[in-house]
């Protein structure tokens, strides 16, 4: 058979004011009908850059030196801009990482879909509005009809990407690219939505490109995986084939590097005293008023202890009140409860003097929102340093404690990588010589070997200084690797607080069981 989308010996360079960038060299691949293509890189590697190159959406700077690049017979390259319109959507659908950067908040999810049928299946407005709500039932949203009336932040994260998919299969195509449609979801949303795809797949035999850095869960739903480096394409093979056999000195990295619950990476037990304590923890957002009642807690009565040097593990699907009981222990959020710190009781934030604040300290998921982009690293981590009595020249000595050389601190944030942004990050923390780190979804936006060096690093970081860790993640495979405890949220409550080794006990809850079974692993 023809291949739905070949690339031929494709080559693309961007021309920036620093020099020019190689980011596609000789690429060439194929995806057949109804097959799943992997693509799994590191950030940098080329794989957006791919995806953006065959939806014809490149940048002023972008210069194509040779290749082709076909969707069956049509030409993609020598496309007009009017061919390309028809093209997009109707032929070709796209699901993006984040479904709140694919849909206009200012419009209906309904006006959204319906926009959509029209212009690429010449449905009448009101044949669309009807066949919007047949869509978003057969991605198995409820209540559809009212769905359609409602604005996208009026729906949940795993909703919005149903809407996203209903759209890209709504219109038929051909092929559709995948682009981590499930970074952004917690575990068990993107289990249901990669369910949800396998299902429409085997409708519609529908051919994809699924771009991701979740090996484990590339080997679960492509038929074959493509490997990128530097934007090379190094090995290409079935995928049982490259986890159980990488040939590519690159792929046998990222296979390495993907967590694996059996490959424990921490084995002491702490048998210290309790560092902090914390009891009937609760977290309210809002209040009642008199148009509407006051919404439900984000937590509700949650107790739990960190022991010094200890790593507990904090996991639950989105929403189940993770990041409020981080809130609530670094000040961040008023609760309720107690907090108790060695020997020393916070009864609330007014309590959380500079002493609590040096000991308790906080890294955020996505440095780009926690760094001063105004602010070079040297002034980024100067702050924390006079205000917990440091000094300044201790900078190049907490740069080169993240593996970051010291010329870093004349650096702007814009100027790192993702990966080093963190690192900066993780050096301000330190600053503040702290007992106690939360690291709130720390690697979720990271490539799985970024990721495994920031773990890395995490933990010789507690060898060196004792440190405990609050670590806050969806991925239950990552925290079996390095957690001592792990405690389950579930709608704002602790359902289970318990060791590693004891998560395959009898007395486990049933949803701990559930985010176990969610939590894709490399099959090879």
């Amino acid at each position: 058979m023809n291949p739905v989308l070949s690339v031929s010996g494709y080559t693309l360079d961007y021309v920036t004011s620093g020099g020019t960038h190689r980011a596609l060299d000789d690429v060439s691949l194929a995806i057949a009908p109804g097959e799943v293509l992997g693509l799994v890189g590191e950030s940098g590697s080329g794989k957006s850059s791919l995806v953006w190159s065959i939806m014809r959406h490149l940048p002023r700077n972008a210069r194509e030196l040779q290749g082709a690049i076909h969707l069956g017979d049509t030409d993609l390259r020598r496309a007009t801009p009017k061919a390309l319109l028809g093209i997009r959507g109707r032929r070709i659908g796209m699901v993006f990482q984040d479904p709140s950067t694919s849909l206009n908040p200012t419009l209906t999810l309904g006006r959204q879909l319906t926009e959509v049928l029209v212009r690429h299946r010449g449905f009448s407005k009101a044949a669309a509005w009807q066949e919007g709500i047949e869509l978003l039932r057969r991605v198995e949203l409820h209540q559809p009809e009212v769905l359609m009336r409602r604005y996208p932040h009026e729906v949940s994260g795993g909703e919005k990407q149903r809407v996203v998919i209903a759209t890209a299969f709504g219109c038929r195509p051909e092929l559709i690219l995948f682009d981590e449609p499930t970074t952004a979801l917690d575990v068990i949303t993107g289990a249901r939505i990669l369910d949800l795809f396998r299902r429409l797949r085997a409708e519609t035999g529908v051919a994809a490109l699924y771009i991701s850095h979740d090996l484990g869960l590339v080997s679960r739903i492509a038929d074959r995986v493509a490997v990128m480096r530097r934007g090379k394409l190094v090995e290409e093979a079935a995928a049982s084939t490259i986890f159980r056999a990488p040939a590519h000195e690159d792929t046998r990295r990222l296979v390495d590097a993907v967590p694996r619950p059996e490959r424990r990476l921490v084995f002491d037990e702490p048998s210290g005293p309790v560092l902090l304590g914390a009891r009937d923890i609760a977290v309210q957002y809002g209040r009642k008023t008199l148009f509407r009642p006051a919404p439900p807690p984000a937590t509700r009565n949650v107790s739990l202890d960190v022991r010094e040097g200890e790593i507990l593990g904090v996991v639950g699907e989105s929403g189940s009140g993770k990041s409020s009981i981080a809130r609530a222990l670094t000040g961040l959020a008023e609760f309720r409860g107690g907090i108790r710190l060695g020997k020393r009781p916070i009864a609330g934030v007014a309590q959380m003097d500079a002493a609590y604040r040096r000991a308790v300290q906080i890294v955020f998921q996505h440095p780009d929102t926690s760094l001063n982009p105004r602010q070079r690293v040297g002034e980024i981590l100067g702050r924390p340093l006079r205000m917990f009595g440091g000094d300044a020249r201790e900078i190049p000595r907490l740069l080169e404690q993240v593996r970051l050389p010291a010329s870093y601190a004349g650096r702007w944030p814009h100027q790192l990588s993702g990966g080093e942004k963190q690192r900066v990050a993780i050096a301000r923390a330190f600053a503040a010589k702290p007992a106690l780190v939360i690291c709130d979804e720390i690697t979720a936006a990271l490539d799985v070997s970024v990721q495994a060096s920031i773990i890395d690093l995490l933990l010789a970081l507690r060898a060196e200084h004792g440190t405990a860790y609050l670590f806050i993640t969806h991925d239950l495979n990552l925290i079996r690797q390095i957690a001592h405890r792990i405690a389950v949220m579930r709608r704002g409550e602790l359902v289970d607080l318990l060791a590693v080794d004891a998560l395959q006990g009898e007395s486990v809850h049933p949803y701990t069981r559930e985010l176990i079974a969610a939590s894709p692993t490399p099959v090879g």
